[in-house]
């Protein structure tokens, strides 16, 4: 099948696409390139899908014209959004990035032999506490929570009232190669390679996460596109159902460097969230989804990635 991704040159869309490819599918991804994070990063991702038969093309969601991409694609990945929780980043930039773009390309795909649109939110949807399953009422707290609970509501609207083949997936706490460089491990792993201060927020260090390796949650998006049937119209929790805090994780990769951090006290986040755990038992019970990397062993590939990748290139990360 001819399979468009969205947002294909970021973190979890350059696996996505990678993982699709090798399963036999024409890939076309799309991405904006935008001065969110150093381009360059991305340009890198991107190389490295065209060296696997993967084409990138430049496109804005909120403005270009999308009917030679979407030429013959019959199933679209959404994974384009303005990420994270900062407080630098202004409303308006999370509205047109995460519901403007959802919506045009939801009117762009109304007009091919679409098969299936599987829209990729987060768990930031729940808000403070994200360890309920897929039918407590999202609560969130930040722009980012709230444009990406939108912006998942707009795409299952379209499933609701024209019954396009929509689906959803809540993703918890993704790390691993490629991560964006405001990360925490990214950043960490580059604060202490440099022996410069790391920003730690106050009480971050006691927040608990379901820290998931990136390919455990491609194997999640696989099972719902394989298993569409019984997915459409669906949320899914997309995780691993474990949960530590920020304070462990930082010394996994303080012991995997051999080197400790040095900590810079930062005021406290707003919006951020205090506890995320994975409630996955409807994943596990429709799709067949089993998690199997546990942090140590993300995060040493994690570390490989960085000294291999992005340490010769560092000048990217300033």
């Amino acid at each position: 099948m001819k399979i468009l991704v969205t947002g294909a040159a970021g973190f979890i869309g350059s696996h996505l696409s990678e993982r699709l490819k090798s399963l036999d599918h024409d890939v076309v991804g799309i991405d904006n390139f935008n001065t969110y994070y150093s381009p360059e990063l991305k340009k890198l991702n991107a190389e490295d899908l065209e060296k696997k038969g993967i084409t990138v093309e430049m496109r804005d969601l909120t403005t270009d014209d999308l009917t030679d991409v979407l030429k013959d694609v019959e199933i679209v990945f959404h994974l384009a959004a303005q990420p994270g929780i900062s407080s630098a980043t202004a409303f308006d930039t999370y509205l047109r990035n995460n519901i403007v773009a959802t919506h045009n390309l939801l009117e762009a795909v109304q007009k091919i032999d679409l098969k299936m649109f599987i829209n990729v939110s987060t768990s930031s949807v729940y808000g403070m506490h994200a360890t309920e399953d897929e039918t407590t009422s999202p609560k969130p707290t930040s722009y980012y929570g709230v444009t990406k609970l939108a912006a998942e509501q707009l795409a299952l609207s379209y499933h609701r009232d024209k019954k396009m083949p929509v689906a959803s997936a809540r993703l918890f706490s993704v790390y691993g190669e490629r991560e964006r460089p405001e990360k925490l491990f990214p950043k960490l792993i580059y604060s202490i390679l440099k022996g410069e201060p790391f920003p730690l927020h106050r009480g971050s260090q006691k927040h608990a996460r379901s820290y998931t390796y990136v390919g455990d949650i491609v194997d999640g998006l696989v099972l719902i596109m394989d298993k569409f049937d019984v997915c459409n119209g669906e949320i899914f929790n997309l995780g691993i159902d474990q949960s530590m805090t920020t304070g462990d994780a930082i010394k996994i990769v303080e012991k995997i460097l051999g080197k400790k951090a040095i900590f810079e006290n930062k005021p406290k986040r707003p919006g951020d969230q205090k506890e995320t755990y994975a409630d996955i038992s409807k994943a596990i019970r429709v799709l067949g989804y089993h998690p199997l990397t546990n942090p140590q062993q993300g995060l040493e590939k994690e570390v490989k990635w960085f000294k291999e990748k992005i340490w010769k290139k560092i000048e990217l990360y300033q």
